[in-house]
């Protein structure tokens, strides 16, 4: 068996870029965000008209996008919207009713022009991220002091503690994987980081482990809904962040927001998405990624191709990355929606029970003054097909010959304009990659996999029951006999183990040693924030829980393994 030690080395990165933070291309972006913006609303505005070529069709879509904003500011309004838009949106309605009885097709195609123009710069304008070098600095000094101070206070104990250096970030949020290789590419070309999406944290922890790790500030796409939240929207501000209103899901808005970021990806910056949309909300790994912004990253390469730039400088690497935590402080409203949701695909309000400055500081002290660890893994560098890169950015195929990309967008020895049909396929192909990949480099915990034997052994037991009546057992029939967990614990602990040796799977590394001690570390850690536990030992005992959808929650984490058989 592969040995499993302790697998993060504490250190100290250099920056990669040795020209400091003026040298970063965010910093050329944010310096010239006005004309950037204007140059995303061309962009957009050529996609749109490409997309519906007649005027009918243009007109129709700008019709849709008005009802359906019109429709989003009644029913799910959010603090950070802009106070005039019932007024913009009354204005746009009223020149659409002119171009109703207007006969004059000049006239009625500049009126059209100058109202796609007014959305789309509006809908840029608000996506745009405005980085400014001097808050950066603020805000990476503020949360690498004010998390490491917590972290002190909570381990050390004390008031006094709260001032001691003797713990830092890296003792509570290990990085793993494929670091120096991560570094180097960053240094030959342009990367994508995507990774799982669990928790509201996750956006400022990413932030942290690339700064920490020596890398320039990305540039990434963050939910609207988190700047209503004031200190968020600081820190997000200030770490590169441009905004993703996901309750727009007109034609309009959607390409607006895929010119601008290809166009941020043609121009070098580290581009960072989290590719399964949302949270997820069940607590399983994205199975099922939105390629929206994922095919930007084919795109930006084949214009780059297009434009001549074949050096590595140019080429464009993916980055899969996993967040592994023993608990998800969102995870009781998540579970909640995953449930009231499933099996149905209509419109909803989305819940955020973490939306004033005030219960996200308390979110963060709490998470922080707990004892367990986070683990980010980092994966392997794909291109935009894919495929495995080395360290000098050289593709390989699955049989591990060398292969140029840009063949990928040739014909006749010619670059392709452009193929939406072969980009399609281009992006569910890199879809399909970064899933496995996911799987590959996500870490077991301790707390995921008794949280899976528990709630796996309950649905063996209750075989004939669907998940919703499951959920309903009663108390007496959720406790299992602690020596009956045990034995079927070892057996699926011993499948992970063989998964990790054929390099299927990453393992904490205290899943080894004494199963008992395993499991007690495993309950110990896993919820601990909740106040209903997911999983708890009685007082005989035995194996019980006090929230049956916490369990089933925390379970799905190893959902896709195939580990149900060996229960």
């Amino acid at each position: 068996m592969k040995p499993i030690g302790k697998d993060y080395v504490k250190k100290k990165y250099d920056q990669v870029v040795p020209g400091g933070i003026d040298e970063w291309p965010v910093v050329s972006l944010s310096n010239n965000r006005d004309a950037f913006i204007k140059e995303v609303t061309a962009e957009s505005i050529k996609r749109i008209k490409k997309l519906t070529p007649k005027r009918s069709s243009l007109i129709e879509e700008i019709e849709t996008t008005l009802f359906r904003e019109k429709l989003r500011v009644k029913r799910n309004p959010w603090a950070v919207d802009p106070p005039d838009e019932a007024d913009f949106l009354q204005s746009i309605k009223d020149r659409l009713l002119e171009i109703s009885s207007n006969d004059d097709k000049e006239d009625i195609d500049g009126t059209l022009e100058d109202i796609l123009s007014e959305i789309i710069e509006r809908y840029a304008s608000e996506i745009a991220g405005n980085f400014k070098k001097s808050r950066f600095r603020m805000a990476r000094s503020i949360v690498t002091f004010g998390f490491a101070r917590l972290l002190n206070a909570s381990r050390a104990r004390g008031f006094w503690s709260i001032f001691s250096t003797r713990y830092s970030l890296q003792d509570k949020i290990h990085i793993t994987g494929e670091v120096e290789e991560l570094r180097t590419l960053a240094k030959k070309g342009t990367i994508i980081m995507v990774p799982t999406h669990f928790s509201n944290l996750d956006s400022i922890l990413i932030g942290w482990v690339i700064n920490a790790l020596g890398l320039p500030a990305f540039i990434y796409g963050a939910g609207l809904n988190l700047f209503n939240i004031k200190i968020f929207a600081y820190f997000m501000e200030s770490l590169g962040a441009y905004k993703v209103d996901r309750r727009k899901k007109n034609l309009l808005y959607l390409e607006t927001l895929k010119s601008y970021s290809s166009l941020a990806i043609q121009k070098g910056c580290h581009s960072l998405f989290f590719p399964g949309g949302t949270r997820s909300r069940s607590g399983q790994i994205e199975k099922r990624l939105k390629l929206g912004l994922l095919s930007t990253a084919i795109e930006a390469q084949r214009v780059n191709y297009q434009k001549g730039k074949r050096d590595g400088l140019h080429k464009i690497f993916i980055v899969p990355v996993t967040l592994n935590y023993n608990f998800v402080l969102e995870a009781p409203s998540l579970i909640r929606e995953y449930l009231r949701l499933k099996g149905q695909e209509r419109y909803y309000v989305e819940n955020d029970e973490y939306s004033t400055s005030y219960k996200i500081s308390a979110f963060l002290l709490k998470f922080f003054t707990k004892g367990s660890d986070i683990s980010v893994s980092i994966g392997r560098g794909l291109d935009v097909l894919g495929n495995y890169v080395d360290t000098d950015g050289n593709s390989y195929d699955k049989s591990g010959r060398q292969i140029d990309t840009q063949e990928y967008f040739t014909k006749d020895g010619k670059i392709i304009s452009h193929d939406q049909q072969r980009e399609d396929e281009y992006t569910r192909m890199l879809s399909d990659r970064i899933v496995e990949e996911f799987h590959r480099i996500n870490k077991v915990f301790a707390s995921h996999l008794v949280a899976f034997v528990a709630f796996e052994m309950l649905q063996k037991k209750f075989n004939k029951l669907d998940l919703y009546n499951l959920l309903r057992i009663p108390e007496e029939d959720q406790i299992i006999p602690y020596e009956e967990f045990k034995t079927v614990f070892q057996t699926v602990l011993r499948r992970v183990h063989e998964m990790y040796n054929k390099g299927e799977i990453s393992v904490s590394p205290y899943l080894t040693g004494d199963p008992d001690k395993i499991i007690a570390h495993g309950l110990a850690n896993m919820g601990m924030y909740h106040a209903k536990r997911p999983l708890i030992k009685n007082k005989k005992g035995d194996i019980s829980t006090q929230d049956l959808n916490l369990l089933f929650y925390y379970h799905n984490r190893l959902v896709g393994y195939n580990l149900e058989k060996y229960v």
